[in-house]
């Protein structure tokens, strides 16, 4: 081939160009580790021409200081719209305050917010669009958004009235459905899923069209190939940012890389440290309340949660989800109001009622066969022991109580979520109380403190057969 030929073919070569997504999911509100996040965000951006920013959900309720805000969550906002977030998804925990407070946050949000199967007739919550089409350096990049109906059932987890006025339709059929719309149109196909690693394997063992689904809600780290699609998580708490490099000829994707990179990594960004630290310069969250003698593991924490709202309310049983233990422990030595607030960031209510033991066997059976990530585990902690009576297959048939007696009925205490939302719940005289949870803590620490935690486990799964009982 001759010169000239040559720089023909090369002149007609397609032009090979990088995309960087960089990705966030289940920061609940950890601004204390934003700083670093921007330090990273900024070393990208002057590296890379075309950097897209993405969060995958849940990016409040965890951290008191933004929780309890004078507006709840508008520290993690502004801090996200000064960065320059480009495109994020809803994730459960953004209902957490009720559908009228979150319409009020997507005014304050200076990116696009998208998510597809979230149908609303509300005039408090705007319908959202399902994706949005972003453009950089001549690339057309689709980013779709879905989020979790699996828990509710039929809507995320969390309070039935937080969802009145909204419908949630299958996440993995909608995000099927803009894929097919959306492939011819774009680049790059991205899908922002606050499903679970779990369902978005479902969902790429039958739809190929995306380049890279970056997902949340499970608080994993995730990098692999599902079906030739790149599937990532970055964990939880802003520890990490999720790095996704799509290199392409032309038009056409020729590989995608991921890479998790930890934020410890990082010297904090002085304007945002400075920033972060008005945020936590809270005199009431910041009043010491008592101490803990030793360490409290996340069962001891559940453990003094059970307890406490039984003693609060007179119960002789008290029952704690695990899911309402935020924090992973709490260390020895004094404790301050914000890591109660940190405990417990829901303001979750006392709810008493009568149940006999048969009663209390059908919420933990029903609890312990559903078919989502909550199940098939000892989800209710309690004061009083029991034992799960499971078959081959790992369905609960029975409950052993050991210190309880079955001819009579027993006073018992339960956070409002497990009384408004579990299934096979039933009882006699249940009301809800106007005792929180947060206060009842924080009154039990400061009056008896030091805390002497109990990290005993009481609650076991045992293998058995229906002729063992």
């Amino acid at each position: 081939m001759t010169g000239s030929l040559l720089l023909f073919a090369a002149a007609c070569t397609p032009q090979e160009r990088v995309l960087v997504l960089l990705s966030t999911n289940d920061m609940h509100a950890k601004i204390q580790n934003f700083p670093r996040l921007a330090s990273a965000v900024a070393a990208c951006r002057d590296t890379v021409d075309n950097v897209v920013l993405l969060d995958a959900g849940d990016r409040w309720t965890g951290n008191a200081y933004v929780d309890l805000a004078p507006t709840p969550g508008m520290p993690m906002l502004a801090l996200m719209n000064r960065l320059g977030y480009d495109v994020v998804t809803l994730g459960n925990h953004e209902f957490d305050h009720g559908q009228a407070f979150l319409g009020e946050m997507l005014d304050s949000m200076t990116c696009d917010v998208v998510c597809a199967n979230v149908v609303s007739d509300t005039c408090t919550f705007p319908q959202l669009p399902p994706y949005v089409i972003l453009k950089r350096g001549g690339l057309r990049i689709g980013v779709v958004g879905a989020v979790t109906n699996y828990e509710g059932p039929g809507h995320p987890a969390g309070h039935a009235s937080s969802f009145t006025g909204l419908e949630f339709p299958d996440p993995q059929q909608r995000a099927v459905e803009c894929a097919e719309a959306l492939r011819p149109k774009v680049d790059v196909l991205v899908l922002l899923s606050h499903m679970g690693d779990d369902r978005d394997a479902e969902l790429l063992g039958r739809e190929t069209r995306y380049d890279v689904v970056i997902g949340g809600h499970t608080h994993v780290t995730l990098d692999t190939l599902v079906n030739g699609t790149l599937l990532t998580q970055t964990g939880k708490d802003l520890r990490n940012v999720g790095v996704t490099t799509i290199r392409l000829r032309g038009h056409k994707v020729v590989d995608v890389d991921y890479r998790l990179v930890p934020l410890a990594g990082y010297a904090p960004d002085a304007a945002y440290q400075t920033e972060v630290d008005a945020y936590y310069a809270d005199e009431h969250l910041n009043r010491p309340v008592g101490q803990f003698s030793a360490r409290a593991d996340k069962q001891g924490l559940a453990n003094w949660m059970a307890a406490a709202v039984a003693g609060a309310t007179g119960a002789e049983v008290g029952f704690y989800h695990i899911g309402g233990v935020r924090l992973d422990s709490i260390a020895a030595g004094g404790v301050g109001t914000a890591r109660i607030y940190d405990l417990e960031p829901f303001g979750t209510r006392i709810a008493v009622m009568r149940m006999t033991p048969r009663q209390m066997e059908r919420m933990i059976v029903a609890k312990y066969n559903e078919a989502t990530r909550e199940g098939h585990r000892v989800d209710l902690v309690s004061t009083t022991p029991y034992e799960i009576l499971v078959n081959g297959e790992d369905r609960a048939f029975g409950v052993r109580f050991p210190a309880l007696r079955d001819n009579r009925s027993y006073r018992v205490a339960m956070s409002d979520y497990i009384y408004r939302n579990y299934p096979g719940l039933e009882y006699t005289d249940g009301a809800v109380t106007d005792l929180k949870v947060s206060d009842v803590l924080l009154e039990e620490l400061e009056r008896g403190t030091p805390l002497v935690p109990d990290n005993g486990v009481r609650q076991r799964v045992t293998p058995a057969s229906v002729r063992s009982l």
